[in-house]
């Protein structure tokens, strides 16, 4: 048995053809929708990059008890555990955050492992000589960084030379290598379409719209004060990368077709969350609450036992279904400490797995849905408080915890899931103050843009009772119920 999973950071649902999109060129997609089962209701659990691959690793929701970070020492990680079940277990990316503190060991968790370089403002080439780079739209990103990205793409000029093109080089490599072996795991993950949006000029030449403004691709988060063809143009950067994405799935795609990789290899191809592209006038993500366009992801998933193609699954998955699917295909032990549950038996007839599914980022609105209703608990106070992180890896994106924030560290009492550790207790404020916009209550049935709250006091109870159902299966800290005022 082998497994391979693609996945795409910042993959936007809407913008793939097996999901309606009619605008940008997806015929991968297309191929691949054919050829699996695509979930209709898939969801995020744990915002943004590294929180997300915390519970592809674990199957466990990350957010409630801290923020981005390593795996800890008392985590169950999925291709840690298939390599001592006798998995071959290989990833390989461009996702640059894994070579850095703030996430500096996930990679170490698989058998081996290749990393591209490049991508961002990964610090990669050292390029001291002034050089000259296209005026920019205005930035609250560092110049330091700025010129690194602009530094990097010196390096990557030729279509061959992006690192998510190197990524996939590496990747057919390996299936060429391994197509006739059994028994392993291939994560072929790619930054891409993560912002910024560089991308090969033929990809970009799809999309003629008009626009002769200062160079655009790479939006802040915050609220868009851009123009329409500012907001017009970046949409269209955007959709080129999502092409380029597709591009390069293909080649995965043929090499399934001409190595006979359908018969016996498990195909997950997935994302970490969507983007916003000016919908509810913000750009990015995690400075605004979760809206669908960041929350609800693309999924698609071929089983050779089933073998299902061409099928949608209607059920509520998310990301912490990932582990225990790739566990429970291999035939390997499900950790007591799992909340996800295998997708098999959705992928092959649609049979639900939950009632109900929490998301969210460290600090912000502690989220819900069942599928058709999403409800965005938000804190009671401006101040967003009481708010601790618990862990053992004290990190942030780029670097560990400064000094002054670990004056007032605590030791707290084991979580269900430490494994008898004490974690660090350490006072937090999160990445954003999500109070300013209230607790909101959407019915994705009636209003799938999110545009008009409710106002349904029966209704909000039946989701707070999931909230609360789900955050006690979390065991969330007990601050984290004073904090959203539930009693």
């Amino acid at each position: 048995m082998r497994a391979i999973m693609v996945m795409f950071d910042s993959l936007n649902r809407r913008l793939l053809a097996p999901y309606g999109c009619d605008w940008v060129q997806t015929p991968n997609f297309t191929r691949l929708a054919a050829h699996a089962a695509t979930f209709d209701a898939s969801y995020v659990g744990s915002m943004p990059c590294m929180p997300a691959r915390r519970e592809i690793h674990t199957g466990r929701y990350n957010f409630l008890h801290r923020g981005w970070g390593p795996i800890e020492p008392f985590d169950d990680s999925m291709p840690e555990q298939l390599t001592a079940h006798g998995v071959t277990t290989h990833l390989i990316s461009d996702h640059y955050h894994y070579w850095e503190e703030g996430g500096c060991n996930y990679h170490t968790r698989y058998g081996s492992w290749e990393n591209v370089r490049g991508q961002e403002g990964d610090p990669w080439k050292c390029y001291l000589p002034d050089f000259a780079y296209p005026d920019s739209v205005p930035s609250r990103r560092g110049a330091s960084w700025i010129r690194q990205d602009w530094v990097n793409r010196r390096y990557n000029a030729a279509s061959e030379d992006f690192p998510q093109a190197r990524t996939f080089t590496l990747g057919e490599e390996f299936l060429r290598n391994n197509a006739d072996a059994d028994n392993w795991f291939l994560t072929l993950e790619t930054f891409d379409p993560h912002e910024p949006y560089a991308v090969p000029q033929e990809f970009f030449d799809l999309y003629p719209h008009a626009y002769d403004g200062p160079h655009f691709d790479w939006p802040d988060y915050c609220r868009v004060t851009e123009s329409p063809e500012a907001v017009q143009h970046v949409r269209c950067v955007n959709a080129a990368l999502h092409t380029m994405c597709d591009h390069h799935l293909g080649r995965v795609l043929d090499l399934m077709d001409s190595l006979h990789l359908w018969d016996d290899t498990l195909l997950i191809v997935n994302t970490d969350h969507g983007f916003l592209l000016g919908e509810h006038g913000w750009w990015a993500k995690c400075a605004q609450p979760f809206y669908n366009e960041v929350a609800h992801t693309p999924l698609f998933v071929w089983d050779p036992r089933c073998r299902v193609a061409g099928a949608h699954r209607q059920s509520l998955v998310q990301t912490i279904d990932l582990a225990p699917t790739l566990l429970d295909y291999f035939g390997a032990p499900i950790p007591p400490d799992v909340q996800g549950r295998p997708l098999a038996a959705t992928t092959a007839t649609d049979a639900p797995i939950r009632e109900a599914g929490l998301f969210g980022i460290h600090g912000g609105h502690v989220n819900v849905t069942d599928g058709r209703y999403v409800y965005m608990r938000a804190p009671v106070l401006p101040e967003n408080t009481p708010l601790n992180e618990y862990t053992l890896m004290p990190t942030h994106m780029h670097h560990t915890f400064d000094v002054s924030e670990l004056q007032d560290i605590q030791l707290a009492a084991p979580f269900a899931f430490t494994k008898g550790c004490r974690t660090m207790q350490i006072p937090s404020h999160g990445w954003l103050n999500p109070h300013e916009f209230g607790t909101l209550l959407f019915d994705l049935e009636n209003d799938p843009a999110q545009e008009h709250p409710l106002q349904d006091a029966a209704l909000e109870a039946t989701m707070t009772d999931h909230l609360v159902h789900l955050m006690r299966d979390n065991d969330a800290p007990a601050e984290q119920y004073e904090r959203l005022g539930i009693v």
